[in-house]
């Protein structure tokens, strides 16, 4: 039974928006469902997850991944979406054809816009996507997406396009438009071309928006990627629109990357919380 306090609260102030991850877990905190909960968390709306796999790993790597048996990822989707509900939902980590297929199928059922990081490679070069998962991915779950948000070694495993220039970014976007989603966002924080700035393109096959920050020189960036997605699916289910999520999910990147703490011996996180410190 709520207490008169919490009662008076949840009154006052209502249910945030809803917000739900289906991706891996990192044991490190710094990515995967640790990243994106905390995201939601500081982007004010409520997380929830669905754990795909459970990883060893710290800041130096990635010893040992688990992946969870379908009924399991299932079970916990359907658990949230049918009594909760969801207001957008953001995959990451889905390491084999199976899980792949398992989750574009939920999807399929879910009115909610779909934010997919797909997630092939770790910040540490540790392949988090068999190679037989690929044409699902491509197949299967992209075309389910609102954004895609691959990053240029993504882009070259997914298409073949090699990105080396902001002209094959727009290469890029639009072989991965050819496979579905509504819109691609080409993360180009390693185009050499560059180098002092992080560049990133957001396109729909019509228009197209560039988003433009200061490269900061720090090499604590683990989590990047799962933090930008679900910055961009926190936005999304408060009810920006597309280019205006990313928008807000490319400055608090930004920030949460200038803000890159050390942690461990090797790569450490972004900080999450660089608002409040």
């Amino acid at each position: 039974m709520q207490d008169t306090a919490t009662s008076a609260a949840s009154a006052r102030y209502g249910a945030p928006p809803l917000c739900l991850t289906v991706a891996g877990s990192d044991s490190g905190g710094g990515a995967g469902i640790q990243a994106d909960l905390k995201t939601m968390l500081a982007l004010g709306v409520h997380g929830m997850s669905v754990v795909t796999a459970v990883t060893a790993q710290n800041s130096l790597g990635v010893r040992g991944a688990w992946e969870l048996p379908a009924e399991a990822v299932t079970a916990q989707y359907r658990a949230v979406v049918e009594d909760i509900g969801v207001q957008a939902v953001k995959t990451g980590m889905l390491s084999s054809a199976v899980l792949v297929e398992t989750v574009a199928a939920l999807l399929a059922s879910t009115p909610a816009p779909v934010v997919v990081d797909p997630v092939g490679v770790s910040k540490h070069g540790d392949a988090l996507l068999a190679a037989s998962a690929l044409d699902a991915v491509r197949q299967e779950l992209l075309p389910r997406a609102t954004v895609a948000t691959p990053n240029l070694d993504e882009v070259a495993q997914l298409t073949g396009v090699a990105v080396r220039t902001e002209d094959d970014m727009r290469r890029a976007a639009d072989a991965i438009l050819g496979y579905g989603p509504r819109w691609a966002l080409i993360k180009g924080g390693h185009l050499a071309e560059h180098g002092g700035t992080a560049v990133d393109l957001l396109s729909d096959g019509t228009t197209e928006r560039w988003l433009r920050a200061p490269r900061h020189d720090n090499r604590h960036t683990h989590g990047t990627g799962c933090t930008l997605a679900s910055a961009v699916a926190a936005g999304l289910a408060k009810g920006l629109a597309v280019a205006e999520a990313v928008t807000a999910a490319k400055e608090y990147v930004t920030g949460a990357l200038a803000a890159g703490f050390a942690l461990g011996g090797g790569i450490g996180p972004v900080d999450h919380a660089w608002r409040w410190r």
